[in-house]
C-alpha cells in the first residue's frame, strides 16, 4: 500500500511568500536559434526589473521567477505550468518578442491556473518578429471566453540580443504589477473589526460575505469587552508603556493632561495602542478598526473611556517608539469600509500612509473668498482654494502621522508638528486626547471610499486625484475652528470633481487618502478586484493618456467597463 507523505511544521523563520510573479514567454517553432536567446534574455531582463521594483507593504518579499523553456506547443505550456506551480505563481506576466499560436500556448498555459490569476502580456511593437501580432490574437482569445488579461503593448529595440526597453513600457509594467500584488497578496489575510457598526453607521458595515467572496480577506470581529479587561488587567507591558509616553513627550509639540486623570488617562489611551498591536500580531491581522462612538467613550449609561486617537494614528503611520514599522491601516468608528479603502490604496502604494478624515464641510469657492476678504486676507485669484474650494478632512482619531509632513520628511520633523490637546468632553466624556495638526499643502494622491450595494452584490470606489492646499494664517484657523480645532485637518481639492458634484455624490460620511498613488494602478486593481469604478465627474475625460491604463479588450466587446463587471460577478 502506497503511503501519503507528511507535512512537515513550516519553519517559521524562513521567508514564506505569498506573492509570486512567474515570467514566460512563447515562442513560433520556426524562428532561428538567435531570436530565442533574444526572447530568453527579454524575459529575464523583465524578470530582473520587477524583482528590484515591486513591492509589498509588509516586510514579506515578492518573489520573481522566471523560466528559459519557452511555450512553443501543448507539451512546453504544460512544462511551464509544472514549473510555475512548483514554485507558487499566482501572477503570470508573458513577453512575446516572435509570432507563436495562441491555443497551442499562453492559452494552454492559462488552463492550469485559476480564472482570476492575474494575467499581463508585456510586448515591444517590432516588426522582424512580430510578437506584438502574437499578443494581439491571444489577448483577443481571451477577451472572447471572457478572461481578464492586460495588454501592455510598448517598445523595445527591433534588433539585438539584449534590446533595450523603452522605460514607459516597463513602468506600464510596473503599475500593473502593484495591483496584482495586492489583488493575490491580500486573499487568505485578516482585517479586525473591534465592536460593531458604531454610530448606526450603515456605510461601515462589516460586509463579511461580500468582502470575503470578492476580495478573499476575512473579518475577525472582537467584542470591546476583551480591550477593556486586558486594561483593567494591565495585560501589556508597563516598561514599553513609559517608553512610548516618553517618545511621545520628548517628541511632540505639546500633550495636555490638565483634564481630572488626564495623565492616567493618557497612559490608557497609550496601552490600548500595545494591546491591539499585540493582538493584531497574533491574529496575523492586515488591518483594523476600533469603535469607540458611542460605547467605549461617549455613551454616560455606562462608563465612559479614554479615546484612542494616538493608537488609531500610530497604526497608519510609518512609525512608533519603536522605529520605522509597516502600516497597519486602522479605520475609527469601526469603519470597515474605510478600512479596506486605505488597506487596497497602501498595498498599492507598497506602503504609503493613509488618511482617514470626516468628509467635513464643503467649502465652495465664493465661500472662502467671502471669509478671506472680511478677514482682510489679499487674493491673487490663482489661489487653487480660490477657484475650486476645499473640503475640511477632519476626524478624531485614524489620521496618519505622516501627514503632518511632506513625503520624505523625518520622523522628528514630523512629530514637531503634532500636538495631543484635551479631548472634547461634549464627544467624549471618557477622556483622553487627540492629535492634532494641518497637513500642508502639494500632497498629490487619489482620494476616495469604497461603497456596497445590495441591489448588484457588488463594491464600488468612489475616486477622483485630489491635493493638499495651504490657506492663509487667518483662514486656516477660521475653517478649523468652524468644525473642531482640536483634531487633525487637510484641505483637500479634488482635480476634476466641482465641489457640487463632490458633496453630492460622497458615498458616505468619511473618506480616505493615500499620497502617490496613480490613477492606473487604481484602475488596474478595480479591475482584477472586479470593482465598480466611480468617477462621474463632468470635467474628467474617459482616458486620460499616460495617466489611465487602456480598457480591457474584454469590456469592449460586452459592453462596456461596469456591464462586463457585472457579467463577472455573475458568473458569466
Amino acid at each position: 500500500m502506497k503511503t501519503a507523505h507528511q507535512i512537515k511544521q513550516v519553519d517559521s523563520e524562513k521567508k514564506q511568500h505569498s506573492v509570486t510573479i512567474g515570467v514566460c514567454a512563447t515562442c513560433d517553432p520556426r524562428v532561428d536559434e538567435e531570436s530565442r536567446v533574444r526572447t530568453r534574455n527579454i524575459i529575464e531582463i523583465i524578470a530582473n526589473h520587477l524583482q528590484t521594483n515591486v513591492k509589498t507593504p509588509t516586510s514579506e518579499p515578492v518573489k520573481v521567477v522566471w523560466t528559459s523553456s519557452l511555450i512553443e506547443s501543448e507539451t512546453d505550456a504544460d512544462l511551464v505550468a509544472r514549473q510555475f506551480k512548483s514554485e507558487g505563481v499566482n501572477i503570470v506576466v508573458c513577453t512575446p518578442d516572435t509570432w507563436a499560436f495562441p491555443q497551442l500556448t499562453l492559452i494552454s498555459l492559462m488552463a492550469h491556473f485559476p480564472k482570476d490569476t492575474p494575467l499581463n502580456i508585456t510586448c515591444g511593437n517590432s516588426a522582424p518578429k512580430p510578437g506584438v501580432v502574437f499578443a494581439h490574437a491571444v489577448n483577443g482569445a481571451f477577451a472572447q471566453q471572457g478572461r481578464l488579461t492586460h495588454l501592455n503593448i510598448g517598445n523595445w529595440d527591433d534588433f539585438g540580443l539584449n534590446p533595450v526597453i523603452n522605460p514607459a513600457t516597463l513602468q506600464n509594467l510596473v503599475d500593473w504589477a502593484f495591483a496584482a500584488i495586492t489583488f493575490v497578496g491580500l486573499k487568505g489575510r485578516r482585517i479586525v473589526c473591534f465592536g460593531h457598526d458604531s454610530m448606526g453607521m450603515e456605510t461601515a458595515l462589516t460586509h463579511v460575505n461580500a468582502t470575503r467572496q470578492t476580495f478573499g480577506i476575512e473579518v475577525t470581529r472582537l467584542d470591546m469587552k476583551l480591550l477593556s479587561d486586558k486594561l483593567q488587567k494591565g495585560d501589556y507591558n508597563k516598561d514599553e508603556l513609559k517608553a512610548l509616553r516618553s517618545w511621545l513627550t520628548k517628541h511632540l509639540k505639546s500633550v495636555d493632561v490638565s483634564q481630572p486623570n488626564g495623565s492616567e488617562n493618557l497612559d490608557k489611551s497609550l496601552a490600548l495602542y500595545l494591546i491591539i498591536r499585540d493582538l493584531l500580531t497574533d491574529l496575523n491581522a492586515v488591518g483594523g478598526a476600533f469603535m469607540n462612538q458611542l460605547e467605549w467613550g461617549s455613551d454616560r449609561r455606562g462608563i465612559p473611556q479614554p479615546i484612542c486617537d494616538m493608537a488609531e494614528s500610530l497604526f497608519n503611520s510609518t512609525f512608533d517608539h519603536n522605529g520605522s514599522k509597516p502600516i497597519i491601516p486602522f479605520g475609527t468608528e469601526a469603519d470597515m469600509q474605510g478600512t479596506l479603502t486605505m488597506l487596497f490604496k497602501t498595498w498599492l502604494t507598497g506602503g504609503n500612509p493613509p488618511l482617514f478624515m470626516d468628509f467635513r464641510k464643503v467649502w465652495e469657492p465664493f465661500e472662502l473668498v467671502a471669509v478671506a476678504k472680511k478677514l482682510g486676507i489679499r487674493i491673487n485669484g490663482d489661489e487653487l482654494w480660490a477657484l475650486k474650494g476645499i473640503v475640511d478632512g477632519d476626524n478624531s482619531g485614524s489620521a496618519s502621522l505622516n501627514w503632518a509632513g511632506m513625503p520624505g520628511d523625518s520622523m522628528e520633523s514630523i512629530l514637531k508638528k503634532i500636538s495631543m490637546p484635551a479631548a472634547e468632553l461634549y464627544y467624549f466624556p471618557g477622556g483622553g486626547n487627540s492629535v492634532n495638526f494641518v497637513s500642508p499643502g502639494g500632497i498629490e494622491g487619489i482620494a476616495s471610499r469604497l461603497t456596497y450595494s445590495h441591489l448588484n452584490g457588488m463594491f464600488s470606489l468612489i475616486w477622483d486625484e485630489a491635493q493638499t492646499v495651504d490657506l492663509p494664517d487667518k483662514l486656516a484657523e477660521m475653517v478649523a475652528n468652524s468644525s473642531n480645532v482640536t483634531w487633525p485637518h487637510s484641505w483637500i481639492v479634488p482635480k476634476y470633481a466641482t465641489m457640487t458634484e463632490y458633496k453630492q455624490f460622497a458615498p458616505a460620511n468619511h473618506f480616505h487618502m493615500t499620497w502617490g498613488l496613480k490613477p492606473a494602478v487604481l484602475q488596474y486593481w478595480m479591475d482584477l478586484a472586479n470593482v465598480i469604478s466611480v468617477a462621474p465627474w463632468q470635467a474628467r475625460p474617459g482616458f486620460v493618456e499616460g495617466y489611465d491604463r487602456p480598457q480591457p479588450l474584454m469590456y469592449l466587446i460586452n459592453g462596456g467597463e461596469n456591464e462586463t463587471k457585472r457579467l463577472r460577478a455573475k458568473g458569466i
